[in-house]
């Protein structure tokens, strides 16, 4: 490690070191690895347990990653590679001025307890969704733009815009677009009822999720995975441990990055790296003083140091970025020389805003790795420059609960949904950014059909929230994929947080 700041406590080595050498007694003793037992069942690690299996209703992306494609489909499908593929709609056409799809469904297609599934269920799914007591969160991005719905027939959905979406069709293939059963919606949230290849078959809370095939599936016999289960495991020496031990045959999205090396000269494991959506942040609470002053927003950001937080947490394995965009998406625009790290230039401009350091805030930690141990380096970046950052620990119900309701000063999260930047344009959203600007710029990106000119607005975009300082940007995060040698089917890469469990199998 290249500081003391980046070192874990005595306390963390000594529990870090037990548990791995545990774990390689575990692997050496043990025989055969109990996860991978049986060829037709998987055991993966999450690092969060999601707080509902509803995506179209609560926020967290870990929703996503247990029941996407596995119970609930949407009538698009996001490929490994980011591009727009059928799923429940296959095909679609568009209208000359980009405002109205024509989806023609997929027949003899069922709901888990033997519904048909039609047109009416994609209305009723995405009324529901733009309806006044949606808490999606792509209502305001993507259904408040919805005109109206038709159904010619049962297995026609044509879908009327406002104003045009370039992103339309990859909106159709995120978990928030996701069809649920009409008569069962309701209890979406602990007994989600779809018409994908697996079915709930229990949540032990606190531990795992586990899924079984469904016979009635169109395709069931192309799913060779019987079983799945999702392990909660955030603890990056527990997810070494319980790799080495068999308790899990892989970690699709592996957390322990020192550790790494370790698994690439290991024959039973493969190590794979791959590219995210991810936008890793410092959130500031711009309702709240003294950080509703663009000069102490700008003052955080020439305080902390990208590098030293990507090599301290991620050993490298990040991009730096300096707006609320990922650099795979189209358009992107480096704005990372916005703000060098430069903290007497911080100083001077907390100065200038007439904050009295020491100024005591508070940083509120989820409980990803990044965040734990990014937290400890960002607090002492900030006392440099006169920033007493006081960490607060919690847990992921309680950041969705307290937290992402506004209720903080700084906090630090990966937003890992793709092309989300129009939660900027929600006065009301948890970083509380307020801007007619910004939502104007965004109306006209979005009314905007000459692609040159869209392009250009896009840039614009992303120069304004980088100007207004709304939040420090600080990482796109790099996927690793850690698993058992002979499971194929992993992915190497996460366009979108979702583990394609009917795409499983060993070899």
């Amino acid at each position: 490690m290249k500081s003391d700041f980046f070192a874990l406590t005595r306390r963390q080595a000594v529990a870090c070191t037990t548990a791995l050498l545990t774990a390689a007694l575990l692997a050496v003793s043990a025989g055969p690895a109990q996860a991978q037992a049986r060829k037709d069942a998987v055991v993966l690690g999450m690092i969060l347990e999601p707080t509902s299996l509803d995506p179209t209703m609560a926020p967290a992306a870990a929703i996503g990653e247990v029941v996407h494609y596995n119970i609930l489909e949407g009538l698009t499908r996001i490929n490994v590679d980011g591009s727009v593929g059928p799923l429940l709609a296959e095909s679609w056409t568009m209208d000359a001025d980009g405002k109205a799809f024509t989806f023609k469904l997929r027949k003899g297609v069922k709901f888990h307890d033997g519904a048909d599934f039609d047109a009416s269920a994609v209305k009723f799914s995405f009324e529901r969704a733009k309806g006044e007591k949606s808490t999606n969160k792509a209502k305001a991005a993507v259904f408040n733009n919805i005109s109206h719905i038709a159904t010619p027939d049962a297995h026609t959905v044509v879908i009327v815009l406002d104003k045009p979406d370039g992103n339309f069709l990859f909106r159709m293939g995120e978990n928030t677009a996701v069809i649920l059963h009409p008569r069962s919606a309701d209890s979406a949230a602990t007994k989600p009822v779809g018409t994908g290849p697996y079915t709930l078959q229990n949540w032990a809370k606190g531990s795992a999720i586990t899924l079984t095939k469904w016979d009635g599936f169109r395709d069931a016999g192309k799913v060779k995975i019987k079983r799945v289960t999702f392990r909660f495991i955030n603890d990056p020496a527990a997810q070494v441990a319980a790799l080495l031990a068999g308790d899990i045959d892989g970690m699709p999205r592996f957390g322990a990055f020192q550790s790494l090396k370790q698994f690439q000269t290991d024959k039973r494991f493969v190590v794979e790296s791959g590219s995210t959506a991810g936008k890793g942040i410092m959130t500031i609470n711009n309702k709240r003083k003294p950080f509703d002053d663009v000069r102490v927003r700008r003052a955080l950001s020439h305080a902390i140091d990208r590098k030293a937080f990507i090599d301290g947490v991620y050993e490298g394995l990040a991009k730096p970025i300096g707006s609320h965009m990922a650099p795979t998406d189209a358009g992107y625009v480096d704005l990372t020389g916005l703000y060098p790290h430069d903290p007497e230039k911080a100083k001077a401009l907390l100065r200038e805003a007439g904050v009295q350091t020491p100024l005591n805030v508070t940083l509120t930690l989820p409980p990803p790795p990044y965040a734990r141990k990014g937290g400890e380096i960002l607090a002492a970046q900030l006392a440099k420059v006169g920033i007493n950052a006081k960490i607060e620990n919690v847990e992921w119900a309680q950041w969705l609960g307290g937290t992402f309701k506004g209720n903080f000063d700084l906090t630090v999260i990966n937003h890992v949904e793709p092309l989300d930047y129009m939660a900027y344009t929600n006065p009301q959203y948890y970083w509380g950014y307020d801007s007619k600007a910004f939502r104007d710029l965004a109306a006209k990106h979005s009314s905007t059909t000459d692609r040159k000119e869209r392009t250009k607005l896009f840039g614009d975009l992303q120069r304004m929230i980088a100007n207004d300082a709304v939040n420090v940007f600080i990482f796109n995060p790099s996927n690793v994929a850690v698993y058992r040698s002979g499971l194929k089917g992993v992915w190497s890469s996460s366009p979108i947080f979702a583990n394609d469990a009917a795409a499983l199998q060993w070899q």
